[in-house]
């Protein structure tokens, strides 16, 4: 990714995201960083699985833009998307959960925002491509502006 205004984005993350993550690994993480992610299991110890509403698809919005990445689950209960997550990690996404016109999976696995946000990486298995998202990089507000947009 080349260099923008605020290391690899054109500017910091949202000053407030989801489910209580915080602000300032979210922004070293996203921003400032190619291979690194927030420790194994932080998505846990954050507010996402006592406030989201596992009856219903959850869109993940990038802490940067505000713009949709993931829609999940899809093709799976919330309770398999929780279980592989938990398995793994870290919140793990697939192919039909990933909004493409807003993510782009780089040649070394590495899972990127179209604006440059480091989001994590994609570890396929024999069930196909994983991606392992850090919970910071996608845990941003939506952004007026796209809203209306189904994701796809």
């Amino acid at each position: 990714m080349s260099k923008k205004q605020h290391g690899t984005c054109s500017q910091p993350v949202q000053s407030h995201l989801r489910w209580s993550c915080d602000v300032d690994t979210a922004d070293r993480i996203c921003c400032f960083n190619r291979h690194y992610a927030e420790h194994s299991g932080y998505w846990e110890t954050t507010s996402f699985l006592s406030e989201v509403d596992g009856s219903k698809e959850i869109t993940f919005y990038d802490s940067v833009t505000g713009k949709p990445l993931f829609i999940a689950p899809r093709g799976r209960t919330f309770a398999e998307f929780v279980a592989e997550s938990r398995s793994h990690g870290w919140p793990s996404f697939r192919d039909d959960e990933v909004v493409w016109e807003n993510m782009r999976c780089l040649s070394n696995g590495e899972a990127v925002s179209l604006e440059g946000t480091h989001l994590g990486h994609n570890l396929p298995d024999r069930k196909g491509n994983r991606y392992c998202i850090n919970l910071v990089s996608v845990a941003g507000v939506e952004n007026p502006a796209d809203s209306g947009s189904d994701g796809k």
